[in-house]
């Protein structure tokens, strides 16, 4: 998921582990079948879908904030507890997670991240406002 933003950080523990200015905050679920292509395909996706001011992209220029978010692939169908079945678990996900923001640095955009399987405090300062679903 992806949102638009005049600025966003996450902080652990109260320290400031990533902060940006105008770009995107990039909340990326990884799930069992992903793969380090994927993540490759998606990074390149992100970097140029044009859904900043004066439809420019991060390949204009803009930072992004990428933020491990499992809880994206909740179940709810049933019952009041959600189930997270469908996100891959951390020892999988996590080298994906670690893969997209290397590829997303590698095409040039300046990229600040949480903490994989930290609990965060994420602040966003929304700009639009402007929310996206991408997926591979």
């Amino acid at each position: 998921m992806l949102q638009r933003v005049s600025r966003a950080a996450v902080r652990v523990d109260d320290e400031t582990v990533g902060s940006i200015g105008a770009g995107l905050v990039v909340l990326l679920g990884v799930t069992h079948d992903d793969t380090s292509a994927e993540a490759e395909r998606l990074a390149h996706r992100v970097r140029g879908l044009r859904i900043l001011r004066d439809e420019t992209s991060l390949a204009d220029g803009g930072e992004a904030l990428v933020v491990s978010q499992f809880t994206l692939y909740a179940d709810t169908r049933k019952g009041r507890r959600p189930s997270w079945g469908a996100a891959a678990p951390g020892p999988a996900a996590e080298p994906l997670y670690e893969r997209f923001c290397a590829a997303l640095h590698e095409t040039g955009v300046p990229v600040a991240t949480g903490r994989f399987g930290a609990e965060m405090a994420v602040e966003i300062i929304g700009d639009g406002p402007m929310t996206v679903t991408l997926e591979t």
